[in-house]
């Protein structure tokens, strides 16, 4: 799956699709595909602060447990509560279904990559 071209792009593989002043910020194809089976998230609550770089939440699968950084600070506006019963959508639909957090930005976002250099990323620590 190539990544959306809409998005930027956390080294942390986290992915951010910009619209007015709310981003949304789901794992990208690559950290699913890592992660494989996922059994369980735990997600912050509408009007949770977040500061860039720091953990929102936590992504579980039978590998692993993952932290979800936030890509940029700000104050949760939605919240994919969906997710609880249906995490395979993380996985089948990434950059659609599967999107976790809406944040309202205080900030404009530093440090993303595009998807040509989140590629070249990816590429670089395989």
């Amino acid at each position: 799956m190539s990544n959306p071209t809409d998005c930027q792009y956390t080294e942390d593989h986290e992915w951010v699709r910009i619209e007015g002043e709310i981003a949304t910020v789901g794992i990208t194809a690559h950290a699913t595909e890592t992660l494989s089976d996922l059994v369980f998230i735990d997600l912050p609550e509408v009007g949770d602060d977040v500061s860039a770089g720091e953990g929102f939440g936590e992504i579980e699968s039978v590998k692993a447990v993952s932290d979800l950084n936030a890509p940029l600070s700000g104050t949760i506006a939605e919240v994919n509560d969906a997710l609880e019963d249906n995490l395979g959508d993380i996985g089948a639909d990434p950059y659609g279904k599967g999107w976790m957090v809406k944040i309202k930005f205080s900030a404009a976002p530093e440090g993303l990559m595009d998807a040509a250099a989140y590629e070249a990323h990816v590429a670089a620590s395989s």
